[in-house]
């Protein structure tokens, strides 16, 4: 399968990004984290490196170091993130241009992530990158992705309706799954997993980066119109 799909024009009252695989990739990062976290709590880096992505970390102590799984531990423990590995995140392709596009044009959209709160603020701040209006963080729910609760909120947050269009931006299946749960459309970025891993987790769309999403127009009532262009194929069905 090719990235060659016409551009396809699609209207949507709000956005809602994930953050680490869909505005950075911050994985070297991650990689090394774990890594001294894994042999400070002496659970073996590569098993939690194993199902980490895309999920909160409170979520993996829980099964590997119940002991660690408070919020105060997370929260302290991501925040040295990106103090210690800066230099090795970088943004996303086409992140920058589409927040810089929504921005301009003051359309709705929040960051929804498995990431706690002094994890996104450390890593915006590091990339110099625009900080949402609307924030939903580890902390803002008792269950993290595949569960849709944090998508919920995230709608909830941007005022829309229960009958809104709402697109979600994500990599990983747990997201995907996550957002599709939540009623959102959702378009798979293959930047962290496999394309087939991306597509077994049924988006609407898939492309490679956020190079395939453009802004070109948003109305007065803040509906944003976008269009998707190079997708692996036009609908994932």
């Amino acid at each position: 399968m090719a990235y060659a799909a016409p551009p396809e024009t699609v209207t949507f009252h709000g956005l809602l990004f994930d953050m680490d695989g869909t505005i950075i990739d911050s994985t070297s990062a991650v990689v090394k984290h774990w890594h001294t976290i894994g042999n400070e709590i002496g659970v073996d880096p590569e098993v939690i490196l194993q199902t980490s992505h895309g999920r909160r970390s409170i979520d993996i102590l829980k099964l590997l170091a119940p002991e660690k799984a408070t919020v105060e531990y997370v929260r302290q423990m991501e925040s040295q993130l990106p103090k210690k590995y800066g230099s090795e995140a970088i943004e996303i392709p086409g992140a920058r241009a589409l927040l810089d596009q929504l921005i301009t044009a003051n359309a709705p959209w929040a960051i929804v992530t498995s990431g706690s709160e002094p994890l996104v603020h450390g890593w915006l701040e590091v990339l110099k990158l625009p900080h949402p209006g609307h924030l939903v963080t580890a902390e803002s729910v008792e269950n993290g992705k595949p569960d849709p609760t944090c998508y919920k909120l995230g709608w909830s947050r941007l005022g829309l309706p229960a009958d809104a269009e709402v697109l979600v931006l994500e990599d990983s299946p747990a997201g995907i799954k996550a957002g599709k749960a939540a009623g959102c459309k959702v378009i798979g970025l293959v930047t962290s997993h496999t394309m087939e891993q991306v597509v077994a987790a049924e988006p609407d769309w898939v492309v490679e980066d956020l190079r395939s999403v453009k802004m070109v127009a948003c109305g007065e009532d803040g509906r944003v119109t976008l269009q998707f262009s190079n997708a692996l194929i036009a609908k994932v069905q």
